[in-house]
């Protein structure tokens, strides 16, 4: 499970203008003419060929509860891919990213601080350099662990370091997490 990853891909989804289709019909319809090909959908979806010709046709209309979030999320995953990228370049580029999380913070700072871990809920905006470099990481297939280091480093940066005007060389440790959403 990619927390971190999966919270970008949910952000991304907040720029749509407009709803996924509902139908398994129509779901199956956009599919196909994403993919140019009923057999592509089929093996996209691991169902028959004949079985997406049927949903195209709405011959069949209720989808078993496994494929029906399988057609969701295929569906979602290619809906708006302009709208989605418009939203990701201000987020990189301007806006930031708001992280919304609750884990366990930690740090590694001068002695004499308490840098006891602990669970810790924060609101944050993410400057837009810690925005891009999460989305980068995430399209280059980084590890939840790569993920939680770059967003670590960006909430130390945002919340304890404040910028560089104080804690200077604290790292910050973010595990545990309970809680984490993303806005653009």
């Amino acid at each position: 499970m990619c927390v971190i990853g999966d919270g970008l891909n949910r952000a991304a989804q907040q720029a749509f203008t407009r709803p996924i289709p509902k139908s398994a019909g129509a779901q199956m319809r956009y599919l196909v003419k994403q993919l140019k090909d009923t057999r592509a959908v089929a093996d996209a979806l691991g169902v028959s060929q004949r079985t997406v010709e049927r949903y195209v046709k709405d011959q069949i209309r209720r989808p078993r509860a496994d494929l029906a979030q399988r057609l969701q999320d295929a569906v979602r995953e290619r809906w708006q891919p302009r709208g989605r990228e418009r939203a990701r370049r201000q987020a990189t580029t301007s806006t930031g990213l708001v992280v919304d999380t609750r884990a366990r913070f930690g740090f590694t700072a001068a002695s004499g601080t308490t840098d006891d871990a602990r669970i810790r809920h924060f609101t944050l905006a993410l400057p837009p350099q810690y925005a891009a470099r999460l989305f980068d990481a995430k399209d280059a297939g980084a590890s939840e662990q790569r993920l939680r280091g770059i967003a670590a480093e960006g909430l130390g940066e945002v919340c304890f370091r404040d910028g560089g005007r104080h804690a200077h060389g604290l790292e910050v440790e973010f595990t545990d997490v309970e809680h984490l959403a993303s806005e653009l």
